[in-house]
């Protein structure tokens, strides 16, 4: 195989004087990564400095003072022994050694602008002085560029690819100890408070609200109108029948048990108590209950647990944690839960941690090294986890792990601790489409509330004229209406009179006037239209004309006898 001039001219740099001072050394074969180094040597050979190798090195003595600023390379050495490091040359004049990082390089445009400071300790130092400068310019480069940010506001970030940091790296739990007490005390998580408000606030009002636990909770199984003994029953049967099951399903095997459960005697009712669980046959039992997982190991832990309360607790729950896990199918979880319970004992004796808990607080990173069990977990969190906060977190983290932080398919971008980098396990892509959402979001918030500031803004300046203008339209308004009121008041008016009038003129049609006697004289409507009431004066001129009447037809009468008889 022919070798390079490349290859050649480094075999003969580096072995010639080898082989010559010793006489036994035979140069080595070229080959590429012989080559490479040759090229990485002459890339960061510092000037005036011998390329050979030391002869104290190739001898194993030890290497003189005069010796120190030559490379010293091996023929066993690695190949990252032939970048030259500053911290092996030989100092400054003054002390000071510069020392240089392998991984960071500067680049050639900060270095064109440098200018080579000349010094007396000759053209290394005047490298090593340009390199320091460089490092420093492209430093204040960097804040400076951080500073325009600031101060233009046209200069933006990228949404998408900015996270936002938190003040420092988070720690979780540690256990720390007092030098002169011996005491050991353990510092909760960094960042715990912050997290536990956002996922209240998730939980109350947000993404990870209406929760199945909310309603179909075991706490929250046990029917109102039975007894408080029955009660407490009820929460020990629906905790038994949780575990790897889901609450929905949990729920409808309790309601079936309620209802369906036949009563131990004729005339007793139906339902779950003591007494019932006692009598009902198993493979009743069995076909209740078989909707929730491994239900024919709860069928046999429900009859055991029920002849140990029957027999052992006096027909009711035990009033103790061992008590309750000495029970068949009841472990720590429960036992806690069964005991803070409102339809329990209420009474707050430990975490109830589930698998919930148990995963989400490991995914925060709450627990150093990462706890393998939920008991552990347990553990570590009543460690340094306030009291108080005991039996709300079960309830806290079960609903955001069924609505938000699901052990399949995380929701990473509806979740407040991923949008704010608070959580470590968050999947970036999702977190990413997230932050696009929320910033759509945000954007037409504001949009819509310039839009409103825009129209106050018209409306203060349009001032008095439009205020004016308003007034005036008001009035124009107001009096039409009116005039309309009116008009219609007018026409049911008009209507009210053309009524009455044709009311009056029936009764004027079909009336009878009644004239007092001397009395009265009745004359029918025919004859008279309108009823009068006469007056004294009017009788007595109406008696003497009567009276005339009579008279000028009786002379009358007379007159005519005579005329006759003659």
């Amino acid at each position: 195989m022919r070798s390079s001039r490349v290859a050649k001219e480094t075999t003969s740099r580096f072995f010639d004087n080898a082989g010559s001072s010793t006489g036994s050394l035979t140069p080595r074969r070229s080959t590429r990564s012989s080559t490479r180094l040759a090229r990485n040597i002459q890339e960061n050979a510092v000037p005036n400095s011998s390329p050979t190798v030391s002869r104290a090195a190739i001898n194993g003595e030890k290497p003189e003072e005069d010796d120190e600023k030559d490379d010293i390379i091996g023929f066993g050495s690695d190949i990252e022994d032939a970048v030259i490091t500053r911290s092996s040359l030989s100092p400054r004049p003054n002390g000071a050694t510069v020392t240089r990082k392998r991984k960071r390089t500067t680049t050639t445009t900060i270095a064109s602008t440098t200018r080579p400071v000349k010094t007396e300790a000759g053209p290394s130092s005047s490298r090593r002085t340009r390199t320091t400068t460089t490092v420093k310019q492209s430093t204040k480069m960097e804040l400076d560029s951080d500073d325009e940010k600031k101060e233009n506001p046209l200069i933006k970030s990228d949404p998408d690819t900015d996270t936002p940091r938190r003040a420092g790296p988070r720690k979780a739990a540690r256990k720390t100890t007092n030098p002169s007490t011996g005491e050991v005390k353990v510092s909760p998580p960094s960042d715990w408070e912050e997290i536990y408000r956002l996922v209240k606030e998730m939980r109350i009002s947000g993404p990870a609200a209406n929760a199945a636990v909310d309603t179909m909770g075991c706490e929250r199984l046990a029917s109102p109108q039975a007894s408080a003994r029955d009660r407490r029953f009820h929460t020990l049967v629906a905790l038994m029948l949780s575990s790897q099951t889901k609450d929905t399903v949990n729920a409808e095997a309790m309601i079936r048990l309620k209802n369906e459960l036949p009563p131990y005697e004729e005339g007793k009712p139906p339902g779950l108590n003591l007494e019932n669980m006692l009598a009902v046959d198993p493979i009743v039992l069995n076909e209740l209950i078989g909707k929730v997982g491994f239900h024919n190991n709860k069928t046999k832990y429900l009859k055991q647990a029920a002849l140990l309360l029957r027999d052992n607790h006096n027909s009711d729950i035990p009033t103790t944690l061992e008590g309750l896990m000495s029970l068949p199918g009841v472990g720590p979880k429960m036992a806690h839960l069964c005991m803070g319970a409102e339809n329990g004992w209420n009474k707050v004796t430990g975490i109830g941690v589930d698998v919930h808990v148990h995963r989400i607080t490991n995914l925060w990173g709450w627990q150093s090294p990462p706890t393998k069990t939920p008991e552990e977990t347990r553990l570590a969190l009543e460690s340094w986890l306030p009291r108080d906060k005991w039996k709300e977190i079960n309830w806290l983290l079960v609903g955001f792990g069924q609505k938000v932080c699901l052990p399949v398919g995380r929701k990473c971008g509806d979740c407040e601790l991923g949008l704010r980098g608070l959580c470590k396990s968050a999947e970036r892509k999702k977190v990413i489409e997230g932050r696009r959402r929320v910033k759509v979001e945000v954007k037409e918030e504001v949009c819509l509330k310039k839009m409103e500031e825009e129209e106050a803004d018209v409306k203060m300046e349009s001032g008095d004229e439009g205020i004016k203008m308003e007034e005036e339209e008001r009035k124009v308004v107001l009096k039409t209406e009116e005039e309309d009121i009116v008009m219609e008041t007018t026409e049911v008016v008009d209507e009210e009179v053309l009524v009455k009038k044709s009311e009056d003129d029936e009764e004027e049609r079909k009336g009878v006037v009644k004239i007092e006697e001397g009395g009265d004289v009745v004359m029918d409507s025919t004859e008279v239209d309108v009823p009068v009431k006469e007056s004294e004066e009017d009788k007595k001129m109406a008696v003497k004309k009567s009276e005339d009447e009579t008279d000028s037809s009786f002379i009358k009468k007379e007159e005519e006898d005579e005329k006759m008889e003659s």
